[in-house]
């Protein structure tokens, strides 16, 4: 029987993008159900998506308490682009720069609603420092791969030419140059670093040790801190989710898996295989034409279907009709592919994706799809890792491999999750926060 903790009021405070947000999300789902009273604090334009997904589900939509956090606006970051979600890559640093200096206003927040835990993310670290100030103690909660977050960690706190102690965690040449292009000057690693110093005691990981135990206890040791997994938070799919009709046909047309099962295909190079359901990921200001190749959608005809806008990733994951999924290896997809037995055809990007893509292969869900030395893709190469890992007789072991890893992570349960209540609330009733 589950033990009955004390209510405790936590106030939770992700970063501004979707994929921090909904992570937080799902965690705050969990601790209302451990008797938390939970509170999520993010921007207007980031919390009238979410208060549309609580409305779906009664036991949540008015438990789950939400606070608006409102900054300056500038002329050139509106309140529509407080959040990540459609904004211009050219103004992320505006908008970092403007979450910065909205201390005096979560310092309010703080002060109204008096939690007796803050949960933050891994770039406000001035959030842990004022809930310090007011003797509320502060725990990170980092929603990227514990691997991907240990090797920062590592790169920023080892003395110089300290190997990491893992092989199969590495970033290929043109992943290298990329990052040094990306982060010349980029000042996050700082705030990176004191947000894991802030953390009290421990740090929360979305991650599960069935895919990552041996980052968890590395992680561990460096930090000197508990790296306590919450589970993987994916979210079972919506069946009641709206789903454009056209696509829902096509995926249930595509009939005979075996035979020619359909692949989903995220945020990734536009190409033409044997079946495709792409989610476009551009800013609301971009048409689908001036993103996709000149008459694609002609030439593609019924052989695959393009969605233009929001996607229901876990409902067509889920889908029996769909048998690959190409993702561009973010970690709340990896997860979700791991999850529901998908074997993945990775395709990573930038930032934790490489990473992310490294773990893939390591646990031999899926393949990933090599660049050229310019760090270029080529259809020969997707459309035949694709055929291998969805059709081919050579894939079979990494799509056996995908349902070993479902029946490892549906088997877990609450037993993270109670760990993690257990450590909270004791971390709460300590004397001592600071």
């Amino acid at each position: 029987m589950a033990k009955i903790h004390p209510s405790l009021r936590v106030l939770m405070f992700p970063w501004l993008g979707h994929g921090h947000i909904s992570p937080y999300l799902e965690l705050a789902k969990k601790l209302f159900a451990k008797n938390f009273m939970v509170y999520l604090c993010s921007t207007p334009a980031n919390l009238t998506s979410v208060r549309s997904k609580l409305s779906e589900e009664e036991e949540f939509n008015e438990s789950i308490k939400l606070v608006e956090l409102e900054f300056e606006s500038l002329p050139e970051l509106p309140p529509n682009y407080h959040t990540t979600n459609g904004l211009p890559p050219h103004l992320m640093p505006t908008l970092k720069e403007a979450f910065d200096c909205s201390v005096p206003e979560f310092l309010d927040i703080l002060t109204d609603l008096n939690p007796e835990l803050l949960i933050y993310d891994i770039l406000q670290p001035w959030s842990a420092v004022a809930a310090s100030v007011s003797g509320i103690p502060a725990v990170e909660f980092i929603t990227g791969s514990v691997a991907m977050t240990a090797l920062g960690y590592h790169s920023l706190v080892s003395p110089p030419g300290t190997e990491f102690p893992f092989e199969s965690i590495f970033f290929r040449d043109y992943e290298s140059a990329l990052r040094e292009k990306l982060f010349v000057h980029d000042k996050d690693s700082q705030s990176f670093t004191q947000c894991i110093e802030c953390s009290k005691k421990m740090i929360l990981v979305k991650s599960i040790a069935e895919v990552e135990g041996k980052y968890i206890d590395y992680f561990s040791s460096l930090t000197g801190k508990k790296v306590i997994p919450v589970g993987h938070l994916v979210q079972e799919p919506n069946f009641n989710d709206y789903v454009d009709k056209d696509c829902e046909s096509w995926i249930f047309l595509t009939r005979k898996k075996r035979v020619q099962p359909s692949l989903f295909l995220l945020g990734v190079s536009t190409f033409c295989v044997t079946k495709i359901c792409w989610k476009s990921l551009m800013g609301n200001e971009t048409s689908l034409e001036e993103v996709l190749p000149k008459d694609f959608l002609i030439r593609v005809g019924d052989r695959g279907k393009v969605v233009n806008g929001w996607a229901p990733q876990a409902k067509i994951l889920t889908h029996p009709n769909t048998g690959g999924f190409a993702s561009h290896c973010g970690w709340n997809s990896v997860l979700e592919g791991m999850k529901f037995g998908l074997p993945i055809i990775a395709m990573p990007m930038h930032l934790d994706q490489p990473v992310n893509a490294r773990l893939i292969e390591e646990h031999g869900v899926g393949i990933e799809v090599l660049r050229d030395s310019s760090g270029n893709l080529q259809r020969e190469t997707i459309a035949n890792v694709i055929d291998k890992v969805v059709k081919g007789i050579d894939g079979e072991k990494v799509r056996e491999k995908a349902k070993e890893m479902s029946k490892k992570i549906q088997n877990k349960g609450e037993e993270e999750i109670d760990n993690v209540v257990e450590e909270l609330v004791q971390l709460c009733f300590e004397k001592d926060y600071y």
